[in-house]
């Protein structure tokens, strides 16, 4: 009863998309996650944003997929898990993030992502009542999007179960069980498990879960805030992503949810590390002025909620996936760097296939770039 084919340490925006797959192929697949329900550890956190738009080769493929599959989901399977295609928006103020963005649309374009450089009246439609001033024009993909990062999971969850898949809720991995080399299952607080695959899909207690193996993973946690208003009428639905720093933060970015509430987070600088997750006194005061800035119109609204949450960061922003070289059988999906929830989906189904030996030329390029022994000296433009 307790031997399986494959052991997901984690249910959350990684772990399930990737049961998913795991079950339509006929995978024994456990998943095991130390809280109550599904998607309850830093996948609640997201603020539900999922786009194409980056500059690196593996993340965009990833990411089309993604796009697909929640675009479709409700048409598939009936849930309705908030899908709005309200597309990406990079408003430009400054001539360097013009010529930055300039510099990858030839990537973004071979690959047959819907974008480009735009003049300042078109961010003006996609985002009425944007300050004016200084805006040079901007990046627009419409097919990006955002959905709820809650009922999504639950939706995964669903269909994961639905083809035979086991879920262990209030259940703590305390080590990865390794003999001569080789994975053999996992331990936990309930009891032994047998598998002879163990994916690691623990997001920023990867790297704990990991030295139970004997394996170092470069995997760092550390916090972002974001928050939630009052629902207004919905007046623009793109994600705005303003790329100018700021006064203890770099880039920070929002959007209306389909409810009409205006979702926000802000990337501090410099990053705080750890994993401490108790919200801060800075964090509202910081990004408020800056969002009240770029669209004045928000002035009025009332924030309903705040928030924090961890990113597990690699070295270069980009994820960490593949086969562990010294473990045979433990395999790593990690490192999403606060993107899990759009890579999730896609990124499921390419780890799926290389369990299940199926792997598609386009999912060699995705584990290429996304290797853990990649070199990991140059960092994604978009992370």
């Amino acid at each position: 009863m307790n031997e399986y084919d494959v052991i997901i340490i984690g249910a959350g925006s990684v772990g399930l998309p990737l049961a998913m797959p795991l079950g339509n192929s006929g995978v024994k697949t456990l998943v095991i996650d130390k809280r109550a329900s599904p998607g309850q550890g830093e996948n609640k956190h997201a603020i539900g944003g999922v786009r194409a738009t980056h500059s690196d080769t593996a993340k965009i493929l990833t990411c089309l997929r993604s796009l697909e599959i929640f675009s479709t989901w409700e048409e598939r399977y009936g849930d309705d898990i908030e899908w709005v295609k309200g597309g990406y928006t990079f408003p430009v103020f400054r001539v360097e993030d013009e010529e930055a963005l300039k510099g990858i649309l030839p990537i973004q374009k071979e690959h047959g992502l819907n974008i480009d450089f735009v003049g300042p009246d078109r961010i003006r439609e996609v985002v009425p009542g944007i300050n004016t001033e200084g805006l040079m024009g901007g990046t627009h993909s419409p097919d990006d999007g955002s959905a709820s990062p809650l009922i999504a999971a639950h939706a995964f969850h669903m269909q994961a179960v639905g083809t035979g898949v086991e879920v262990h809720f209030n259940e703590k991995v305390n080590r990865i069980l390794v003999e001569d080399g080789r994975v053999t299952g996992a331990a936990t607080d309930r009891g032994h498990y047998s598998a002879p695959v163990v994916v690691d899909a623990a997001g920023p207690h990867s790297a704990e879960i990991c030295r139970t193996a004997g394996v170092e993973v470069p995997v760092v946690p550390d916090s972002h805030e974001g928050g939630i208003t009052e629902p207004v009428r919905r007046f623009f639905t793109s994600m705005v992503v303003d790329l100018r720093p700021g006064p203890g933060s770099k880039n920070f970015y929002f959007y209306q949810n389909r409810h009409g509430q205006v979702v926000f987070c802000i990337t501090p600088d410099p990053p705080i590390v750890g994993t401490d997750k108790r919200e801060t006194s800075i964090f509202l005061p910081q990004v408020a002025r800056r969002m009240v800035e770029l669209l004045p119109r928000l002035r009025n609204l009332r924030v309903r909620r705040v928030w924090r949450g961890l990113y597990p960061m690699s070295p270069d922003g980009s994820p960490i996936v593949g086969w562990n070289r010294d473990v045979k059988g433990l395999l790593h999906m990690t490192g999403m760097c606060g993107q899990g929830f759009m890579l999730g989906p896609g990124l499921g189904e390419v780890v799926a296939r290389l369990i299940t030996d199926r792997s598609t030329e386009d999912d060699r390029k995705i584990l290429s770039g996304f290797s853990p022994y990649r070199d990991f000296g140059g960092e994604e433009a978009l992370k």
